[in-house]
């Protein structure tokens, strides 16, 4: 291969209420909006980014959200769990911090290597929050909801499940660089590193899934890291020299995207890690105004009056992390 990835960019799902979304991932989850713009292919719907404090890669889960979109239906094909990396010891705090929101959680897995929490979110999303023997550095988000020391680091790993495993493995392994680090009978994990938290996938074989419909509580499409767009240009002709049906090379404004449905279903996205979230609002501002790239200007107006206000926690702003509570109104046309 030309590059291989370092692990993890982003993920990105399909919800149904933007304020209820919102609420829940920076009042329940802690993380920070750190974008509030539209989805360039429907400015009608929002595009909303959560991370750490600037949304560098690896932290981002970010939704497309329409009010009354149907369920979907989570199975083969799909990236059908996302996991974000806690500290060791806190998943107790965590279980305790959702019941008092009621939100069901449930410890599904338990060893001296890793510990998972398995909650939903409102959309039905299936989230998992993991504990990890393996060191992760990452600065946390620090927020009233949620302090730092239980804090996400982000993410931890992302499931595949596929009725088949071979093509996957075989995309994951020889396309996108990733090693085998270990197997059963129908799992996989697989990592660009040792297993450290953001750079794992899970790959679930289940030749009896139902086949899996993308809508309101899953996951659109998982995104890996390239370091810059003049990588990201050579990784695309040798993966379309290998046969896949990659796009043109699309600007997010934030980030740069080539995407390709990998064999098991999966739609996968290789996107850049620069040039970043500040690069049209301050780091403290982060989510606080409808942000459009330079295309979408001249439509502002309409596109403001097609997307509902979004009333934000005060967690979502720095220099107000350390009260409790309450909410702030935040204007849509800065």
């Amino acid at each position: 291969m030309t590059a291989n990835t370092s692990g993890l960019h982003h993920v990105t799902a399909i919800a149904g209420d933007p304020q209820r979304n919102v609420d829940f991932y920076i009042r329940g989850l802690g993380l920070r909006l750190v974008k509030r713009t539209v989805n360039f292919d429907d400015p009608g719907t929002y595009h909303l980014y959560y991370g750490d404090e600037s949304g560098r890669p690896g932290s981002l889960l970010t939704f497309f959200p329409w009010k009354g979109v149907p369920a979907g239906r989570i199975g083969a094909g799909q990236s059908t769990t996302t996991a974000f990396s806690v500290p060791q010891g806190t998943l107790g705090w965590w279980q305790s911090h959702f019941q008092d929101l009621g939100v069901d959680s449930q410890i599904t897995g338990s060893s001296s290597a890793e510990e998972r929490l398995s909650l939903r979110d409102p959309d039905g999303l299936q989230i998992d929050l993991v504990a990890s023997s393996l060191e992760d550095p990452r600065d946390p988000w620090d927020s009233a909801s949620v302090p730092a020391q239980y804090a996400v680091r982000g993410q931890h790993s992302s499931v595949l499940t596929v009725a088949d495993p071979e093509g996957t493995l075989a995309t994951l392994t020889q396309d996108l660089g990733l090693d085998i680090l270990s197997e059963g009978a129908d799992r996989y994990r697989l990592s660009t590193g040792a297993g450290e938290p953001g750079t794992v996938v899970d790959v679930i074989a289940d030749p009896r899934a139902d086949r899996g419909l993308i809508a309101g509580g899953t996951v659109h499409h998982v995104a890996f890291r390239v370091p810059d767009k003049a990588t990201q240009e050579a990784w695309r002709d040798e993966l379309t020299s290998r046969g896949h049906a990659v796009t043109e090379i699309l600007d997010r404004q934030y980030f740069t995207s080539i995407y390709f449905r990998e064999p098991g279903g999966t739609l996968f996205e290789i996107a850049t890690d620069t040039p970043g979230f500040n690069i049209d609002e301050p780091l403290l501002e982060l989510g606080r105004g409808l942000k459009l790239p330079p295309w979408l200007e001249p439509s502002r107006e309409a596109i403001a009056a097609s997307v509902a206000p979004l009333s934000l926690p005060e967690e979502n702003n720095p220099r107000l992390a350390g009260s409790a509570g309450g909410t702030a109104t935040e204007p849509t046309d800065d």
